[in-house]
């Protein structure tokens, strides 16, 4: 049983980590809503990307002249990655920088088909509605500095949740669950901004957790990159950089014959940014709806087709990949997704019940708080 000092305590933490952070993790609800329909509402608008229709069976061309016929429209640009499309079958997307060393920002796409080599589209995924509320809900438009900050946020939101579970107790314990009285409009507010917060509590939890690793996602491959590469690299000190690269074909059949229980998922050119500057970086990801979700990189001299090195993620990069589809609810189908929204809503309404409830204590609910242990004992 906590003391009424222990309980005032609680009350103050839990007011201001949520005044704190409730109008960030508003705009993270709001933006968050329409990223949970992002394919239905892509196939809505045409965004998605169709590929050709052809005899079932019919074989993928190499990925040599996927990538040809990417840099033919762009002769004077640089490959920088390829990667399938988990959301159009068939079809292989070739993203091109105009330096070889370019900003992640400057990087386009042109969606090739992956068994005709013919050119399909060229996706612009840096405008338009869905764009902005990803960039909002992922790093404000500020790059790392904002990630970091909505991860700080999302900490704040974590300490309200447990402040709130402590809290929920005492002020609850004289009244049946989801009880709501017929007292003042505040007392009604108060009430509903408890159930919908015990009822959205786990996935609060598990949706504010799981989006603080996200937020860490850059400097954590960061960390992987600088402890994994310096060793590999370190024959090759002092040799000029290559300038010509060897078959990417070739580099993927030999991650195929390394890691047969995986599929290719990417392929990353040499970089300096996100791999090596001497290495294809092919991305593999587990068949199975658990290992769907855990990527292995390996790593081929672009010279030499030699395959250098292949190596799971350390711990912390696991559980990362393991998180995202717990915060995303993008890996049930449909009906995970209206799940994911119905509890994006609640959490909507203990946002902005939460902050009606501070407004309106502000404004001079102090007499009708301190009136509330004698009104708890009564039925409604």
């Amino acid at each position: 049983m906590l003391s009424s000092r222990a309980i005032r305590r609680w009350s103050v933490l839990h007011t201001w980590s949520s005044l704190i952070c409730t109008v960030f993790l508003l705009m993270l609800c709001l933006t968050g809503l329409p990223l949970i329909f992002h394919d239905e509402i892509d196939t809505l608008t045409g965004d998605g990307i169709t590929a050709t229709s052809l005899p079932a069976g019919t074989p993928d061309v190499s990925l040599d002249r996927v990538a040809l016929a990417a840099q033919q429209r762009y002769p004077r640009q640089f490959i920088r990655s390829l990667f399938y499309d988990d959301d159009s079958p068939h079809v292989i997307q070739v993203g091109l920088v105009p330096e070889i060393d370019a900003r992640p920002d400057r990087i386009h796409l042109v969606a090739v088909d992956a068994r005709t080599a013919q050119v399909l589209k060229e996706p612009k995924p840096a405008q338009g509605f869905m764009y902005v509320m990803l960039q909002l809900h992922e790093q404000l438009f500020l790059g790392l500095p904002g990630e970091l900050f909505l991860g700080l946020m999302g900490l704040l939101l974590l300490l309200a949740i447990v402040s709130g579970i402590v809290l929920y107790a005492p002020f609850m314990r004289r009244l049946n669950y989801g009880t709501l009285r017929r007292g003042s409009t505040r007392i009604r507010w108060l009430d509903l901004h408890n159930l919908a917060g015990i009822v959205t509590l786990l996935w609060l939890l598990v949706v504010g957790a799981t989006g603080v690793m996200n937020t860490l996602s850059t400097p954590l491959f960061g960390l992987w990159t600088m402890q994994r590469l310096p060793p590999l690299l370190a024959p090759y000190a002092g040799q000029p950089r290559p300038t010509h690269y060897g078959s990417v074909q070739a580099a993927v059949e030999q991650a195929r014959a390394a890691l047969p229980a995986m599929e290719v998922v990417s392929v990353v050119y040499p970089t300096t940014q996100f791999g090596s500057p001497r290495h294809y970086v092919i991305w593999t990801k587990g068949r199975t709806p658990v290992t769907s979700r855990l990527m292995t990189p390996a790593l081929v001299d672009v010279q030499t087709g030699q395959l250098i090195t292949v190596q799971g993620l350390p711990w912390y990069l696991r559980v990362l990949e393991l998180s995202r589809p717990l915060h995303f609810g993008d890996y049930g189908g449909l009906a995970l997704k209206i799940v994911w929204a119905l509890l994006d809503l609640l959490a909507i309404l203990v946002l902005i019940s939460g902050l009606w409830l501070w407004a309106k204590r502000r404004r001079g609910g102090r007499r009708e708080m301190a009136q509330e242990p004698s009104r708890a004992q009564v039925s409604p």
